[in-house]
Order: structure tokens, then sequence, then C-alpha cells
């Protein structure tokens, strides 16, 4: 069967279903992808109701109903199916929307996944996306949240912009009027909304000698070059708003610096998708901003706010939504120093660190992502955070780089091997991975993933 049947199917199974029950995770991509089932289903005038899961293990199956609606598991699901099927769940009342490397079980349940297709750079909300479009192709107005939630699952990243059928979604954005691709753009986060000088700092992928982690570096490099930081105003300007001339200026004087430092310049340039029905400098104007906004919202327990922003709240919910992200990087950044601060032990593949109780596990992966920046960014690193509901489990966040994944390092296959020997579970992705391992099993856990990189390092240069 190909991808577009299994789509057919699906869409099929939506529409004659009397009552959906969608069970999502809280990332940006879990979020995106719920609202746009939500309001798929919706504009059918099929009854839906939403339920958002931080993972799908056994402590969180009391919350999956058992009634007669239709449960679409999207984002997760593919790698629980022995869970569902132990909760008593049949075949005719499941169907999974999900983009991880799926886990058979005894009862073969209705998915959607990618992955057999050898569709990789696709997330969950994608997914979602192609299923409501099959379902009525006057859903394109909601490839806008299938950008955001590919985006936010860092599929953009290895190639510097959506490949495949995820920039088919973000063409159909165009088509519906919601998205602008820019070609070509600086590869760096906050282009519609942080001070110049502050988006050149943000850049790690590639790292830009003088500039990434140095905003006083940034703003004399702007300088130089005669670049007004100021609007007459008083307002900071910013990238997206620049000139052409002005952003030509300032990319060609960033490839100068890269060669003289002898760093590569591949990735320097990306695209970046604007949204021009949302306002200048919100925090909605672009895919990673939203993205990060979602993000905030699903780390702090409130996904069901960013769903709500998803479907066009701008008053109450959206300003809840600017507090969440607020906070999201205050703490962020609290949890980013710490780790600097503190330190981290180091094996030969490896950078690890635990912070214990001190900060929330929803947000400990994306501290050990910004992090990597300031340390070596060639050893993977590793964050530990103890659970506050179940002090008998740990929660385990991984991030690494592109040009390390490029080297046969894939911490989703580190996690899941090391995890089980040691009586956890895990998943994720080769760039960004998590698991669930006993407390107590920490130093253990350390060496088998020390083993396990070195053996993929290994594997990588036999066959190079």
């Amino acid at each position: 069967m190909a991808f577009t049947e299994d789509l057919r199917e699906a869409s099929e199974i939506i529409r004659s279903a009397s009552a959906v029950t969608i069970l999502s995770h809280i990332d940006a991509d879990g979020i995106a992808s719920e609202a746009i089932l939500r309001e798929a289903v919706s504009r059918l005038n099929i009854q839906t109701r939403s339920v958002f899961l931080r993972q799908l293990e056994p402590l969180m199956m009391k919350w999956v109903p058992k009634d007669d609606t239709l449960k679409i598991f999207v984002d997760l699901g593919a790698g629980q199916q022995n869970l569902i099927e132990e909760h008593g769940l049949s075949d005719d009342e499941v169907l999974i929307l999900d983009h991880h490397i799926s886990q058979p079980s005894n009862i073969e349940y209705r998915q959607v996944n990618c992955l057999p297709y050898g569709i990789g750079k696709l997330s969950a909300a994608g997914i979602a996306y192609f299923v409501a479009r099959e379902m009525d192709a006057g859903n394109r107005d909601l490839a806008k949240l299938g950008v955001v939630g590919n985006v936010g699952d860092m599929m953009a990243r290895e190639a510097c912009g959506l490949v495949g059928p995820a920039r088919e979604i973000a063409l159909d954005g165009v088509t519906a009027g919601n998205v602008r691709i820019t070609t070509h753009d600086l590869n760096c986060y906050g282009l519609s909304t942080r001070p110049i000088h502050i988006c050149l700092s943000y850049s790690d992928d590639p790292i830009i000698p003088g500039i990434s982690n140095n905003p006083n570096g940034a703003q004399a490099f702007l300088e130089r070059l005669g670049i007004t930081l100021r609007e007459p105003d008083g307002r900071w300007r910013v990238w997206e708003e620049l000139p052409d001339e002005e952003r030509r200026t300032i990319a060609s004087a960033i490839v100068e610096q890269l060669i003289a430092h002898g760093e590569p310049v591949n990735r320097i340039f990306g695209e970046s998708y604007i949204f021009p029905d949302e306002a200048p400098r919100s925090p909605l104007r672009n895919a990673s901003e939203y993205a990060t906004m979602l993000n905030a919202c699903g780390r702090w327990a409130r996904p069901d706010i960013g769903s709500s922003v998803c479907t066009g709240d701008r008053d109450l919910q959206y300003r809840k939504a600017e507090h969440m992200l607020r906070h999201h990087r205050s703490v962020i950044r609290e949890l980013f120093q710490y780790i600097l601060d503190t330190g981290v032990a180091r094996t030969d593949n490896l950078q690890w660190i635990h912070t214990g109780d001190r900060f929330p596990d929803t947000i400990v992966g994306i501290g050990a992502g910004m992090a990597l920046s300031k340390l070596d960014w060639k050893r993977p690193i590793m964050v530990f955070c103890t659970l506050p509901d179940d002090p008998e489990v740990v929660k385990v966040s991984m991030r690494t780089v592109e040009r390390v994944v490029a080297r046969g390092i894939d911490l989703q296959a580190a996690l899941c091997e090391a995890s089980e020997r040691v009586g956890g579970a895990g998943g994720g992705h080769a760039i960004a991975a998590g698991a669930y391992i006993p407390a107590g099993t920490e130093e253990v856990f350390v060496r088998e993933i020390d083993d396990i990189l070195a053996r993929q390092s290994s594997s990588c240069a036999e066959n190079s």
C-alpha cells in the first residue's frame, strides 16, 4: 500500500466516525497536530474532544478513554501499540498517525506512518495535515500549522529547510496565502522578533566566531558594517524588516568571517517560513518562533492554550500563551546558566549532567540543546532529571548537532538500546531523543550510552 493510500484510508475512517477523541503529545508538533485534526474533524460536524499526554506510558493510560469514540493517537502510539492493546482497545476503534518507529503488537492497529515509505523528514503535524487535506481540499489553510509542526520538530534542520512532502505542505500554505517562503535567508532564530545583533548571536549552526553567543561582538560587527541598529522611533530593528541590500551586506560579511576562521559556510543560509497573516514582530510571525510558543504552552502543562492559539484565538488565550512564553524563556536561561556554571562530566564520547529536581523535566532537553553551543559540540550532551510525581523514575534527554549525526551518531537508537538494558524505555530522533529509566541506574546508563556511541562512531568510520 502506498503512503497516499494510507492517507486516503485514514480520512475515510475519520469521516465515518460518529465521535472522535484525539490523543496527542504536548510539544509543538503534537499541539499543531491536534489543532489540525480538531479543526478538520469539527468542520465535518463530528463531535470531538482532545486529550494531551506527556508520554504514552503505563501511568498515562488512565487518560485514554474506553468509550465508543474513534481514538486518534497522533505524534505518539506507533511505538506503544502494546500499551494500547493492554488497555483493551480493539483495532476498529484506534487510528494512529505517527512518525516514530513502530513497535509490533498482537493487534494490527490501523496506522499512517511515513517511515516505512522512506520519508524521514515529516512530522506528525505533516501527516495530520495530509489526512486533513484528504478529508477536504478546503483544509489547505491548515498547511500553516503543518509547517509549524515540521519546523518545531526539527524537520528543517538538516537541510536548512523543509524537503519532500514537508515542503509540499509549505507550498500549500503559499497557495492558501498564509505562508511566505524566503529562500536563501539567514539560518538564525529570531528573524521576526529579536534585535538584529541578538538574532545573530543566537546562531549555533554554524557557530560564527566572535558573534555566536556574543551579543556585544555581534553589535560591534554590525556597527563596523555601517548597519543602523535602531529605527527612528528608537525600536530595535529586526532581520525580517531589513531591506535586501543590508541583508546582502551582512550575509557577505558573515561568510567572510567564517572563511577567515576556516569554518564551513554551507549552513549559514536556509529557508524561512513567514506567516503574513500574523502581526509583524509577534511570536507567531514565523514558524520557528510560533513553535517555541507552542512548546512553552506544552512544557508548562497548558497545551490546550497552545491549541486555542493554533485555531485562531488572539485574545485571552493568546495573552496567556505570551505569559507562558516569557516564563518559559526565563527558566530555560536559568537552566542554561546552571549547566554552564556547574559543568558537565565527560566520557570519551559523551558529556552529561544530573540536574536533580532543580528544573521541570519538560524543559531539560531544550536547555541541553542550548548549552551544547557553548560546550564541546563534538560530544552529544545528556541531561538527567528526577520526576516530581515519580521518584523511582529518572528522565533522560539527549541532544547533538547535524554534523555529529552525519558522522553516524543516532541518539534515538542509542537511548532505546541502553534504556532497555536498564529496564527503561526511550525514543525520539537521531539528533534529539529522550528516555525514562529506573532511578539509581544513571551510572550504568552513562557507561552503556558511551559504549553505544563509540560503536556507532566506529561503524561509520569503517563504512566511510
